[in-house]
């Protein structure tokens, strides 16, 4: 039996904990409006304009409940859900170019239905642009409860505040770490396993640029890991796996990590195993 004073404990807790925010219920509806802007991820297609029309005005209704239950709001729930409803034509376009991005890309996609449906890069980039456009609207924890979403169903940790340009592809991209003040150009290409973060993780650094930017036309390729806010990875230049790199380098360089590997080959089968500890 846990003792009472715990209990006490935890309700203290409880009385001067933030208001609650209504996490689960923004997460549905975000995917709900993937599916309504994308009839690939839909069960049931909507027939007419008409009936596309419904489902956005109970979108911006649903959004603009969920809102009034968010303290602190820079602004009245119903503008912000108005404002963030208008700017939709402009996500979806953005998010098409993505996706077209990662067909150009990817020789084993199959077509652009099935990267809406089905790819983590194009699922993590969408909620990563919703939260974007929240973020910038100064909503208050909201955009991070949504890319954390994003970050637990497809392994993908894109920060809300992050800027990323158009024709953004996600190639696998499980382990994929973008920081918050990182500037992402135009046509980047970006595999799993790799980190846009800071040299260091001091509070006093908070407000400031921490994270790299990434110029257009750039491809990083597995398990490299670019540090610093100064660093700037010039246009159209490859990052090779596994390098670490802290400092900038110009457009159309070429910067790799070079591994000795030995690999050796014993004929018969039968022989002895030779090895040291």
């Amino acid at each position: 039996m846990l003792p009472h004073s715990f209990a006490e404990e935890l309700a203290r807790a409880h009385s001067v904990a933030p208001d609650a925010l209504p996490g689960a219920a923004f997460c549905a509806l975000a995917d709900g409006l993937l599916a309504l802007l994308f009839p690939q991820r839909a069960e049931r297609p909507l027939p007419t304009a008409d009936a596309v029309e419904a489902e956005l005005q109970y979108f911006r209704a649903e959004l603009a409940a969920l809102l009034a239950g968010v303290p602190a709001l820079p602004a009245p729930p119903a503008a912000l859900a108005d404002e963030f409803t208008a700017q939709l034509p402009a996500l979806r376009a953005a998010l098409l170019r993505d996706a077209s991005a990662i067909l150009a890309s990817d020789p084993a996609a199959q077509g652009l239905a099935e990267i809406i449906s089905s790819y983590p890069g194009f699922y993590a980039t969408a909620l990563y642009r919703l939260a974007h456009a929240l973020h910038q609207r100064g909503l208050p924890r909201l955009p991070r409860l949504l890319s954390e979403y994003a970050h637990q169903r497809t392994g993908i940790d894109i920060h809300p505040g992050a800027h990323i340009g158009p024709a953004f592809c996600i190639d696998h991209g499980t382990g994929l770490v973008i920081g918050e003040t990182a500037i992402i150009g135009a046509n980047v290409q970006i595999y799993q396993g790799v980190t846009l973060g800071a040299l260091s993780v001091t509070k006093g650094l908070q407000g400031t640029k921490r994270h790299p930017t990434i110029e257009d036309h750039v491809v990083i390729y597995a398990g490299a890991t670019i540090l610093g806010g100064s660093t700037v990875v010039g246009a159209h230049s490859i990052i090779g796996g596994n390098v670490w790199l802290t400092e900038s380098v110009p457009s159309h360089s070429r910067v790799y990590h070079r591994a000795h590997i030995q690999i050796s080959r014993n004929v018969d089968p039968a022989a002895e195993l030779v090895f040291s500890i």
